[in-house]
């Protein structure tokens, strides 16, 4: 799985808390954690000046409490916990799965199962939102398509192609719904849902900060 792992690892930038105006980026590769800082402020001293850069090996970090303290301050605690999770070797490889890969795995899910996979991350969310999902779902789900509508597919968006003419007989098919478990979501406010185009977009996803969200409830190889 080593593979699926590029040279950064996670990215996130932002600015600090008030009164201050600085601007931080966190950067953790494969083997060094970055920290850089830019200052800002009106003053003629700090016009120009580059940015502060600080960086120590993934070890180094995890015994930095005062480094730490300060990604909590301007990212927050979730954000130190997955930090410190991938310096510890903890690395979410289901979020690092190429495209190709991700559309094979789903073509063994329920349409009502992706709703639920889109939960997990901004990642999932993206993906499960994406052209190329929407594509695979039209062309492998729907009978009723064919190459003569590839053309309107290709204008349109293979997602609203799919809600403009495949969903009703896929809601009647797969009996798209949400599990009893999530009453809050049943099985007559997914097919509104459906209806207005808007499978995924209901749902208190995870948010997501420039690259990689950190997962909240992914399981990390290692632990």
């Amino acid at each position: 799985m080593a593979f699926l792992l590029g040279e950064q690892l996670y990215q996130i930038s932002g600015q600090g808390p008030p009164p201050a105006k600085d601007f931080f980026l966190l950067e953790i590769t494969k083997n060094e954690v970055i920290w850089k800082s830019w200052k800002i402020s009106v003053r003629p001293e700090h016009r120009g000046a580059p940015p502060t850069q600080l960086k120590m090996a993934h070890q180094e970090f995890l015994h930095d409490k005062r480094l730490q303290c300060d990604v909590v301050t301007v990212f927050g605690q979730r954000i130190l916990d997955y930090t410190v999770s991938l310096c510890q070797g903890k690395f979410d490889y289901l979020e690092r799965l190429p495209d190709d890969l991700l559309l094979k795995i789903t073509s063994y899910l329920q349409l009502k199962d992706t709703t639920l996979l889109a939960q997990v991350s901004h990642r999932f969310r993206k993906f499960c939102n994406s052209d190329k999902f929407w594509e695979e779902t039209v062309r492998s789900r729907c009978a009723e398509f064919s190459s003569d509508m590839e053309d309107i597919a290709n204008a349109m968006g293979w997602r609203r192609t799919f809600f403009a003419f495949f969903h009703k007989s896929a809601i009647k098919k797969q009996q798209i719904c949400l599990p009893d478990s999530l009453p809050e979501y049943h099985s007559t406010s997914s097919i509104c849902l459906l209806e207005q185009g808007c499978l995924f977009s209901a749902y208190p996803f995870i948010p997501h900060i420039h690259h990689t969200t950190p997962p909240s409830q992914l399981l990390f190889v290692g632990q």
